[in-house]
């Protein structure tokens, strides 16, 4: 039993390795440049051999789909027994070939011996036109397989069908019928069209891997250099013998002596003989060396002999120039070969799957077929000759993809400059789900689709993709795996971009980077299946932006005005905030960048904006000690609008920062602000003794009269201290404000602090650049006095009852005791 396996294992493994062997077979190429049917550019699709590898195991490829649906009987090339048939009649072709110019020169009618030869060489040729119209092949254009009876009918009909049906006449029987007429036995040389089949031999062997290559050019052009002087002897001896007998003697086979011998009467020497001293003449005369013995005598053997040397000449050439390369080396066809060889030893040795083998070899083919896209033929030209030369190819395929729409010139031009042309094969994998992508394609030619691979690994297809149409860009942009399966259904003609090369452009063109987001994102949101992807590139452009502020930003801070500029002009808002809040504004103030500053204001920055913590850019070019920034920015509008001024304010004299104490003033901010315990910051100078602190309080207006929650004034706390300069600077302050204010001596040192309110005469929501100035009230003991009072002060013509003052929230103030000390309030009518 365990025999019996190992013998099984032993042939499953001998079968591997023959498919092994099969799949490192020779791979051919033809070189389609050298047909003259391919006068276009787009005729670089032309036919390739099956040998591609594009079987029915090719990852992707799918049969019924390359194949439209046509169901029939044909035959595949690769079959093995059409490969066994194609073997077969190249001896038949190589046969005919070599012996149809000795029938037309030697022979009138076919000898007994070779009848039944010549039928059988007639029979396999009828066979093969029969087996012509169900072998299918490769459309020129769309490259896919075309197996349709008809379309493979109308194919051969149009090319060899004809040449190959005369060419199976029986024509040494129709030169018997016909009287021995000369012109029917010309007829026979219509079979020398089944040469082609040995120079597609030839052609194939040159590009075998298998066969050293110097052996076969050189078995190449022996052969051809024989077969031409086999044909001229052929037609040499022709020419003797068409005359009549009686003129014979006038050719120059019948006047031929050499030595003793002569050829007068040459029809009765052997045919061996007759032959050789044939093919001798040919060779003589080609090498153009004529000994003088064997030489052309009558008029028709003269032009004959003419128009040969004329030939021989080309061939000549042809044979010395095809010499020259070998001995020199370096042809494209070698190159190809040694990279091919290099290319299978790799893949050996790493145990490559049949698959990648594949795709790597079709890749290669194409390559070596149309190199003349090749980005290295125009290397060596100057760089803007190469980018006009990209423009005049691609710029119209480019301007056109649905992903660039709205894109500026500038950055369509860039892109232009940057792509590489590449070509994909039918039934070819481009990207794969789920991988990293760091290539962007564009289609100028052919069609794909895009296919979902479902978790039972069966296929769905999402969209086809078609001209102007891209693939890779959701991966590349969005920074996420590749979310389907491109699949190439014809072959295709892309521009490909790298992802890095993408990025850079995007990097000087944001403006543009926001449109192709939004080009990506558009006709995707009603899709479900692309519900996910909407997401991502909804999340991808909030970080765009974000990343964008972040630079704008670092420009700001660093003073790069020549970096806000062009990120401006690129579409980038100076009014974006970074994660703390912080917009432009407030790092160039902070930094005391004056004409940054000067220039985001110019350009539409809201001078009073606030980051996270309550900040503006006056504050923080304040803190920073930017004088100069700060007077520009009050200038321009801005303020400090510090939420709890009397916290902030007392928590810097308890540092004893005197300096930012001194340019905060001199900003606006009130030197009365209370804090939570009401008390004012000359509470804190007093406690603490900071003589020179308190004298800045009280020059910029401090009161010494206001008591906290404790019913202490700033004398009060100075007394304590003991500070007897300090005393003294307050009494003073205090006799100037009595004196200043001698209705208020009373209810300041007698009741709680008074809260003071700023009303203004319109609707807080009503937009805030009015040159409508509102008015600094003390807070009365009523509502109604508060109305009347500052109605009065705002010169409003308004009834006190048809008037209410409410918050910025939009809520009324019922009772003064609701107001806090310092607050913004609204005037407003009454809607009857």
């Amino acid at each position: 039993m365990r025999s019996e396996i190992g013998r099984r294992s032993m042939v499953a493994e001998e079968e591997e390795r023959r498919r092994e062997e099969e799949d490192t077979a020779e791979y051919q190429v033809e070189d389609l440049r050298d047909d003259k049917r391919l006068g276009k550019r787009r005729n670089v699709f032309a036919l390739l051999e099956w040998d591609l590898g594009l079987d029915s195991t090719h990852r992707g490829f799918n049969r019924d789909k390359v194949f439209d649906g046509i169901k029939g009987f044909y035959i595949l090339p690769e079959n093995r027994w059409y490969r066994a048939w194609e073997k077969i009649i190249l001896v038949w072709a190589i046969y005919s070939s070599f012996f149809t110019p000795m029938e037309f020169g030697f022979f009138r009618g076919l000898p007994d011996r070779l009848y039944l030869l010549d039928i059988f060489s007639q029979a396999a040729f009828f066979i093969d036109i029969f087996v012509q119209f169900f072998v299918p092949y490769r459309d020129s254009q769309t490259y896919k397989i075309i197996v349709s009876p008809q379309l493979i009918a109308i194919r051969y009909l149009k090319s060899h069908f004809i040449f190959d049906l005369l060419a199976c006449m029986p024509w040494d029987i129709l030169y018997t019928a016909s009287g021995r007429k000369e012109e029917v036995r010309c007829l026979l040389l219509i079979r020398l069209v089944r040469a082609r089949k040995v120079l597609e031999f030839f052609s194939k062997l040159e590009k075998d891997i298998r066969v050293n290559y110097l052996f076969s050019r050189i078995i190449k052009l022996i052969a051809v250099e024989l077969y031409c002087t086999h044909t001229a002897a052929c037609i040499f001896y022709y020419l003797a013998t068409t005359l009549p007998a009686v003129e014979e003697g006038y050719t120059w086979i019948g006047s031929l002596t050499l030595g003793d011998y002569s050829y007068s009467n040459f029809r009765d020497i052997d045919l061996w003989k007759r032959y050789i001293t044939s093919l001798y003449f040919a060779i003589v005369t080609m090498a153009t060396v004529g000994y003088g013995d064997v030489h052309a005598v009558n008029l028709r053997e003269m032009i004959f002999v003419m128009v040969y040397v004329s030939f021989d000449m080309v061939l000549g050439a042809y044979l010395i120039g095809n010499m020259t390369a070998l001995i020199v080396k370096g042809s494209k066809t070698e190159r190809y070969r040694d990279r091919m060889t290099d290319l299978l030893k790799f893949m050996e040795r790493n145990q490559l799957g049949r698959d990648i083998r594949n795709q790597i070899k079709g890749h290669l083919r194409l390559q070596y077929e149309s190199n003349y896209t090749d980005s290295a033929v125009i290397q060596d030209l100057p760089i803007s000759i190469r980018a006009k030369i990209s423009e005049t190819l691609y710029k119209t395929y480019i301007e056109k993809v649905s992903l660039f729409r709205g894109c500026s010139l500038e950055f369509i031009n860039q892109i232009v400059t940057r792509v590489q042309e590449e070509f994909f094969l039918p039934g070819e994998v481009i990207m794969e789900q789920g991988i990293v992508v760091d290539q962007v394609y564009f289609i100028c030619h052919g069609n794909l689709e895009e296919v979902l691979i479902l978790e039972d690994g069966s296929e769905e297809i999402v969209s086809n993709l078609k001209l102007h149409d891209s693939f890779g860009d959701v991966s590349v942009l969005c920074n996420i795996p590749q979310p389907y399966t491109v699949r190439v259904c014809e072959l295709c003609r892309l521009l490909r971009l790298d992802k890095q090369t993408f990025t850079n452009i995007l990097e000087i063109y944001f403006h543009d980077g926001r449109k192709i987001l939004n080009n990506l994102l558009e006709g995707k949101e009603s899709d479900v299946r692309m519900k996910h992807m909407v997401t991502d590139i909804t999340v991808h452009i909030g970080m765009q932006e974000a990343e964008l502020a972040l630079r704008l930003n670092s420009a700001a801070f660093n003073g790069d005005l020549s970096q806000i500029k062009s990120l401006i002009r690129s579409g980038a808002d100076p009014n974006k905030k970074d994660y703390d809040g912080r917009s432009p504004l407030h790092l160039a103030a902070s930094k005391g960048n004056m004409d940054t500053a000067l220039f985001l204001i110019q350009n539409g920055v809201e001078v009073n904006i606030t980051d996270n913590f309550g900040d503006t850019p006056l504050l923080e070019a304040i803190k920073n000690g930017h004088d100069n920034v700060a007077s520009m920015l009050v200038k321009e509008g801005g303020s400090l609008n510090i939420n709890d001024a009397g916290n902030f304010l007392c928590s810097y004299v308890a540092r004893g920062d005197i300096d930012f104490i001194r340019r905060i003033l001199t900003n606006g901010i009130d030197p009365d602000s209370k804090d939570y315990d009401f008390r004012t910051p000359l509470h804190v100078a007093t406690s603490q003794g900071s003589y020179l602190i308190a004298k800045l309080l009280v020059e910029a207006g401090a009161s010494v009269l206001l008591k906290d929650r404790w019913g202490n004034t700033p004398l009060d706390e100075a007394r304590s201290s003991g500070n007897k300069i300090l005393i003294k600077l307050l009494e003073e302050a205090k006799s100037l404000q009595l004196l200043e204010f001698p209705s208020c001596s009373q209810e300041a040192t007698d009741k709680t602090p008074r809260k003071k309110c700023t009303i203004y005469p319109f609707q807080p929501w009503e937009p805030k650049d009015q040159n409508r100035l509102g008015i600094l009230l003390w807070v009365p003991d009523s509502i109604d006095e508060l109305i009347e009072t500052s109605a009065n002060h705002l010169n409003l013509d308004l009834p006190p009852t048809s008037c209410i003052i409410i918050t910025e929230d939009a809520g009324k103030i019922a009772d003064v005791d609701m107001i806090t000390d310092g607050q913004k309030l609204y005037l407003i009518t009454i809607q009857a």
